[in-house]
């Protein structure tokens, strides 16, 4: 049996494709860039956002109105980011959204509250603020665990050495109550830090037991291998990054249940599928891939050992930001791939047909790829042509 392990090892890495049934897709809205989170409220009102600005509500399928704009932040990877609604939301109707902004020529993340009032928020509270920012690694997701307290993943803002730092906020997990208070049972007296050693995390969710999983983006930029993370977060725990990648034998540092070995997996954003609605997905953790164009299906058992990896909807959608659960058990991604984005749904049985709403205020980031590009070429061409004069 030992021989067979490596070959285990190298499936659980690379992933698996299964055969799952056949699925009805129906495309809920079309042409935004770059959403990056989406919520539901208990009626089944849908609230989402758009990294350059903007956050939308859908009452109706057909109409999305936007009801909040922020200013473009300049951060390839941060601006409007993630959203969560309060455990009290049907009371109260706050709604929690996760921003970069440029100030004074640094970037930093905050998280606001607002108060949900028809087709506008009001009442703007700042939660959170000196959270470090950069142009990348900006983390962003936010979502209220099983003990009603508000998780936020940070990124280390292309700062390594601030993961393993306990007086930075970067490169953490951190957990504050709905008011931006430090609960009094977080593992670092008077911090909001409630696990550290992260470079980039982008997904959290909770199974039914209240076990905590969280997706990870690896150094692939930055040393030329993947090693995406999936880990099961513990209270107080070092995740690693700078001083790790991948697995250790440190019992310091938490090993991820798995990770991309030398590949590229990019996962984002996750939700447990607590539904029936789709059979095959039941009771397991379902994590968007960006790189990797795929939707990532992780059973794990109850002690946070990994059962299985697979791969579904692999190339159908392009990148996949995030994927999350209506009230009524229906399965929704948000596709990532900067023109023509798309919030899509996904189930096992037909439902009645949704009338698609197309975005006409969200722009391309192809426009911004094409000029990058072109800059760069026009770079290379006038360097090309100084250095040949020059012999």
């Amino acid at each position: 049996m030992k021989r067979f392990a490596p070959l285990i090892a190298i499936a659980f890495v690379s992933l698996i494709t299964p055969a799952f049934g056949e699925m009805n897709i129906d495309v809920v809205v079309d042409g935004l860039n770059n959403p990056w989170e989406m919520v539901f409220a208990p009626n089944g009102d849908i609230y989402f956002s758009e990294r350059d600005g903007r956050v939308w509500k859908i009452e109706n399928f057909g109409e999305a109105k936007v009801i909040q704009t922020f200013p473009k932040s300049g951060s390839y990877e941060g601006g409007t980011l993630g959203l969560a609604l309060d455990p009290n939301f049907e009371e109260n109707k706050k709604i929690y959204i996760y921003q970069t902004n440029l100030e004074l020529e640094f970037f930093q993340n905050k998280v606001f509250s607002f108060t949900v009032d028809g087709d506008e928020l009001v009442d703007v509270q700042t939660v959170i603020d000196d959270i470090p920012g950069a142009p990348w690694h900006d983390g962003g997701r936010i979502a209220f665990g099983p003990d009603e307290k508000l998780y936020i993943t940070t990124g280390d803002a292309v700062n390594p050495g601030w993961s393993q730092d306990l007086s930075s906020l970067a490169g953490k997990i951190l957990r504050i109550n709905s008011d931006g208070s430090i609960p009094d049972d977080n593992p670092f007296d008077s911090s909001a830090i409630f696990s550290y050693g992260h470079r980039n995390p982008q997904g959290i969710a909770w199974n039914e037991d209240g076990m905590l999983v969280s997706s990870e983006h690896g150094p692939s930029g930055e040393m030329g291998y993947g090693h995406d993370e999936i880990n099961v977060i513990v209270k107080g725990e070092n995740y690693g990054w700078p001083k790790v990648v991948g697995d250790s034998s440190d019992d310091s540092y938490v090993n991820p249940i798995i990770h991309s070995g030398e590949q590229t997996w990019a996962p984002s954003g996750m939700v447990f599928y607590n539904s029936d609605k789709i059979s095959s997905l039941e009771g397991k953790f379902l994590v968007g891939a960006l790189r990797g164009q795929h939707l990532m299906v992780l059973d794990i058992a109850n002690d946070g050992s990994l059962i299985s990896a697979e791969k579904m909807f692999e190339g159908d959608f392009g990148r996949i930001r995030t994927a999350q659960i209506s009230p009524d058990g229906v399965l929704y991604l948000l596709t990532a791939n900067g023109d023509n984005d798309k919030i899509i749904r996904i189930s096992e049985a037909p439902l009645e047909k949704v009338e698609t709403f197309t975005s006409n205020e969200s722009g391309s980031d192809q426009i911004i790829l094409y000029l990058t590009i072109g800059v760069i070429v026009a770079g290379v061409i006038l360097v090309t042509i100084v250095m040949k004069r020059r012999k």
